[in-house]
């Protein structure tokens, strides 16, 4: 575990698939420690939707400004903050 959440894991690159050395990706950043959080790949972006990966996306969906279940803006956006559009809509009766 990091020692701080405030701190950014570390890329760092695989050279030798079955020998690891935990080099920094930027030679200027320090080598991380045993307590340091590493990875060897970039995660993939979850608002935009891929099909191949299995990603829905959150982009362009429906959330529901008020709550605060899975269908709240809020966590469907990961707290990353969002865009409200108020659209009225002319329906015809019965």
């Amino acid at each position: 575990a990091p020692r701080s959440r405030n701190e950014p894991a570390r890329r760092v690159p695989r050279r030798d698939r079955y020998r690891f050395q935990l080099r920094p990706h930027n030679p200027d950043h320090k080598a991380p420690g045993t307590k340091d959080l590493v990875y060897l790949e970039s995660s993939p972006g979850f608002c935009e939707k891929n099909p191949r990966l299995g990603i829905p996306g959150t982009h362009g969906r429906t959330c529901n400004d008020t709550s605060i279940g899975v269908d709240g803006c809020d966590l469907m956006c990961c707290g990353r903050g969002y865009r409200t559009q108020t659209m009225y809509v002319v329906e015809r009766c019965n």
